[in-house]
């Protein structure tokens, strides 16, 4: 877009983005918004919103009022099925005092929402939720001044409720449709700040706390929400991308001279990128089989496989470089234990496997650029494409629709960058949607892992000293909970072969499964049953708590006594992201099969006070879920550089069939700051059914995914 120019379009109030682009205002240096038939709101620019803590913000970045009484709220945070858009309707409608159908939530558009970071580590709960409280709340606040000054009483003696406020002296009541038509509203929206207005303390909640569903459900049941896949835009082309045959590989030469000869085919060839558009993905998968059949490619070995993965990571061991935490003396504590154990786990890699892989649609109008795309991080995305095509921020605007899941595994824009490659060139919007291959291939894994423990126990049973050390997967969840007197915890970077990132809870998932699974090991040892060795070096009252409730409403004690080398039952606890986890499980083996089925997984969960227990109870359940795939069956496996299992057909995701009898149990805790629920759940699943099976079979479960086949009658 020229400098100075406008760029308009229609607007919906819809929580959705459909493609069609939101009808404000948009000066270079300047942040208009035009939403619904309510006041026009000047606030700075948006670049600039972007380098402000998200309290410092002006009241009119995130809450704006329709004159129909609906209300506007804005976010930077992406919905992609863990249901903030819920929440943060939620915590607006509470502090505005009306009911969460009246709240029109616009989320990841950075055109129009502040910059709320990206959507990972379980933090738009305990963030950007008071951040929306506390801005509803300054706008409930300045409402009401503008009707004590109208009326010239004290603000201190006004009611407000469901978006009416009433004057108890005298009956006389003015609503927020009212004050909407006020010229006044819009200049105390932009000049006040979040401010330290008293947002409504959870025992007085009437909004939070409740099962509200997501305000676009009837939409997602339905088919009429639009996922990033589903974008289309006028004119649009179709792309496709020549993708190296394994990793290692560089193209040499190719040629395009066929492609380039098929009408209405634009081809894009950068350095290594190599992109084909068409009216069609038929048309454009051609293009794409006309030119790899020329293609000549430039190999560098890849030695190391699945079967040598763990070897290699423990080989090159960055060990000058560790992260090391260390209390007491381990070297004491050991010499004065009676008994040392040890014992080595290992993790694989895994994918995030998102019902839709990375999809993008990019379009420019001059050297305005707009892309819509499957990423939870929408302003990094916009400055990574900036910097990509050498413009300026301000003439880049990234819209993530509510997306069919992440995990973890969308922190990244790939698709748009591709697509905006092919789009610049053919001067029309392109479409790009990766395979499941390429998601599968291309897309990062959840690190792998060797994870060393070693423990030193006294006859009483108490530990004296404790060793813990990660090779690759990171320090998330890496220190213990338990009480003991002597540590040296360690986090160690290694060299991976595959690409690797963040992934659900990261580096907690295998921390966790070690430790938990180590203190089972422990606690035989030390003669002791696995939950009272826990609660013996247990003291953080929280997962005493979570530990307490899960062993109660499975019947822990009672279970155990029926143990068979069949039937097995384990516990497993944690802590992670400020919340507590604990989780028992039974499951059924059968050694002549080598086969692991799960039979009930009962989790008690805790993570302060509860905004949305339907939501909360759909995150746990989800989590359990996705733990059973990475606990039993998923692994990424390769050799030569090329992933062998890139499909849903090779890598095994649970299954309805695999799905065991649930029993979530949530504990609400008003007594301290609300934290995410999105991860920590998904921890304490792994080491459970790993004990469960020790405990019945005697067998030492030291990988995930948890090899069966070793459990095999001989």
């Amino acid at each position: 877009m020229d400098k100075g120019k406008h760029q308009t379009g229609r607007f919906s109030t819809s929580p959705r983005h459909t493609g069609t682009l939101p009808a404000f205002t948009l000066p270079r240096r300047t942040f208009l918004q035009v939403l619904g038939s309510g006041i026009l709101i000047t606030v700075t620019d948006p670049l600039a919103l972007t380098q402000l803590a998200g309290a410092t913000l002006p009241v009119a970045a995130r809450i704006h009022l329709n004159e129909d009484g609906t209300i506007t709220a804005m976010s930077g945070k992406v919905e992609e099925g863990q249901g903030p858009r819920a929440e943060l309707s939620q915590a607006a409608a509470e502090e505005l005092r009306v009911p969460v159908s009246q709240v029109r939530l616009i989320m990841a558009d950075t055109d129009v929402v502040p910059d709320d970071g990206i959507t990972a580590g379980s933090r738009t709960t305990p963030r950007n939720v008071p951040e929306m409280r506390q801005a509803a709340a300054t706008a409930r606040e300045l409402l009401t001044q503008l009707a004590a000054a109208q009326w010239k009483i004290d603000v201190r003696t006004l009611e407000v409720s469901d978006g009416r406020i009433r004057n108890p002296a005298n009956g006389q009541v003015m609503t927020y449709v009212d004050l909407a038509k006020s010229k006044d509203l819009a200049k105390r929206f932009a000049e006040n700040t979040q401010s330290d207005v008293a947002v409504a303390p959870v025992a007085e909640w009437k909004v939070l706390g409740q099962s509200v569903r997501r305000p676009n459900s009837r939409d997602l049941v339905t088919g009429g929400h639009r996922f990033p896949s589903d974008i289309v835009r006028p004119d649009m082309l179709y792309g496709m991308v020549l993708r190296a045959p394994s990793y290692g590989t560089t193209l040499a030469s190719i040629d395009l001279s066929a492609a380039e000869a098929m009408e209405d085919v634009v081809v894009v060839r950068d350095g290594q990128f190599v992109g084909f558009a068409a009216p069609s993905t038929h048309w454009a998968e051609q293009a794409l089989e006309a030119a790899a059949k020329t293609a000549s490619w430039r190999t560098e070995p890849q030695p190391v496989s699945n079967s040598t993965l763990h070897a290699h990571l423990k080989e090159h061991a960055n060990t000058e470089r560790a992260r090391t935490d260390v209390k007491g003396s381990v070297e004491r504590g050991f010499s004065e234990g009676n008994q040392v154990v040890s014992a080595t786990y290992t993790l694989a890699y895994i994918q995030h496997a998102p019902m839709e892989p990375r999809a993008a649609v990019a379009e420019w109008s001059g050297e305005k650029l707009t892309v819509w795309a499957g990423c939870d991080n929408p302003f990094r995305a916009r400055r990574t494409l900036a910097e990509e095509f050498s413009i300026d921020t301000e003439q880049v605007r990234v819209i993530i629709p509510d997306m069919g899941g992440g995990f973890g595994g969308k922190h990244t824009v790939e698709a748009g960058l591709e697509a905006a490659r092919m789009a610049k060139r053919a001067g029309r919007p392109v479409w790009v949607r990766w395979t499941r291959e390429e998601e599968f291939t291309w897309a990062y894994f959840r690190p792998a892992a060797v994870i060393e423990c070693k423990g030193g126990l006294r006859t009483d049973g108490s530990l004296t000293a404790w060793e813990f050390t990660n090779i690759n997967a990171g320090g998330s969840a890496i220190e213990t909970p338990y009480e003991i007197p002597n540590t040296r915890i360690a986090s160690v970077s290694s060299d991976s072969p595959l690409r690797q990132g963040s992934y659900r809870c990261l580096g907690a998932t295998g921390n966790n499964f070690a430790r938990e699974s180590f203190m089972d090991e422990l606690a035989t040892a030390a003669g002791s049953n696995p939950l009272d060795f826990r609660m013996a070096h247990l003291k953080n009252e929280r997962l005493r708590v979570v530990l307490k409730a899960a062993t109660d409403r499975f019947d822990w004690s009672e279970r155990r006594k029926h143990i068979t080398p069949e039937l097995g039952v384990g516990l497993a606890c944690g802590t992670e992201k400020n919340s507590v986890v604990a989780a028992c499980v039974s499951v059924e083996i059968n050694r002549n099969r080598g086969k692991i089925r799960v039979l009930e997984v009962c989790e008690a969960f805790e993570c302060g006070p509860i905004l949305n227990p339907g939501n909360l109870t759909s995150q746990v359940q989800g989590c359990i879920i996705m733990g059973l795939g990475g606990a039993l069956t998923e692994e990424i496996q390769f050799e030569n550089g090329k992933i062998l299992n890139p499909g849903f057909s090779r890598y095994r995701v649970p299954r309805f069939k695999d799905v065991p009898k649930i029993d979530v149990h949530l504990i609400n805790n008003p007594d301290i700051p609300a934290a995410g629920a999105g991860e920590t759940p998904i921890i304490a699943v792994a080491p459970a059914i790993g004990n469960a099976i020790f405990a019945a079979t005697g067998a030492h479960i030291r990988s995930m995914p948890i090899r069966g086949d070793l459990l095999k009658k001989s």
